[in-house]
């Protein structure tokens, strides 16, 4: 089976690849250096000729709310027409858990405009809502560090290494449409400040997490529930001691 990744080079995307490869499945990985653009439409009929399933994780060069709100509308309506002509019969899209609980958040806001897209598109489709990913705990650090403090929300994580990720996205790939939401977890749930405290003490930082209610995460305040999720998800197999001891260091 012809399986189209749009944003196939990249962490999720190369993993997923490399599944559905060792299936026995043709696996195209699409990236503007590729040649395969979802905002220009360059290279998209071609690519899509004759391709059963599509994944979509592509993802936007810019957080600003306004250009990340451009994005995923412009490559989420050029992708479904793409695939309306090409006779596409799947189209799974990965988004992430909340989405439609933070609309203070402008990046949750082009998920919910993406999500809304997909649907509306008339393809049988599966969107996966996934919780953040371990390989991003450092990032969420820094986002909240000041000087030599990182002062950090009290909401709940669940968060999942990407290789689970990886399985759940490409088990999705090969099943029947969902026509409607999955959602998928790591299988420890702590705050968000005790995940990234541990993150830093395992790393050797010395910085002080503070824990703070009304932190920001990334321009959103989060209550307890607003990134995890209790909607039945599919929980991941790998934990932080386990994943933390593979990931590969900078």
């Amino acid at each position: 089976m012809k399986i189209v990744i749009i944003g196939g080079t990249g962490l999720i995307g190369s993993k997923v690849a490399e599944r559905l490869r060792k299936q026995g499945h043709d696996v195209i990985a699409a990236a503007p250096n590729t040649g395969v653009n979802t905002i220009t439409g360059e290279g998209l009929a071609a690519v899509l000729k004759n391709a059963a399933v599509v994944i979509d994780l592509a993802n936007s060069p810019s957080f600003e709310d306004k250009a990340v709100l451009e994005f995923f509308r412009t490559s989420g309506k050029n992708l479904t027409a793409a695939e309306k002509v090409a006779g596409v019969k799947h189209h799974v899209a990965l988004s992430i858990v909340g989405t439609d609980r933070l609309p203070d958040s402008g990046y949750l806001r082009a998920k919910v405009a993406q999500e809304e897209i997909i649907r509306n598109s008339a393809i049988p489709y599966t969107i996966v809502r996934s919780t953040q990913f371990m390989e991003f705990l450092g990032g969420i650090a820094q986002a909240g560090t000041s000087g030599d403090t990182a002062r950090l929300s009290t909401g709940n994580l669940q968060p999942i290494a990407s290789d689970d990720v990886a399985d759940f996205v490409a088990e999705a790939a090969l099943a029947a449409p969902a026509n409607g939401i999955i959602e998928i977890s790591g299988p420890e749930r702590a705050s968000l400040c005790d995940f990234v405290a541990r993150y830093l003490k395992a790393i050797g930082d010395t910085r002080t997490v503070v824990p703070d209610p009304d932190a920001r995460y990334f321009g959103t305040k989060l209550e307890a529930g607003s990134l995890v999720s209790d909607n039945n998800p599919r929980v991941g197999r790998i934990d932080f001691d386990r994943w933390f001891a593979t990931a590969p260091r900078k």
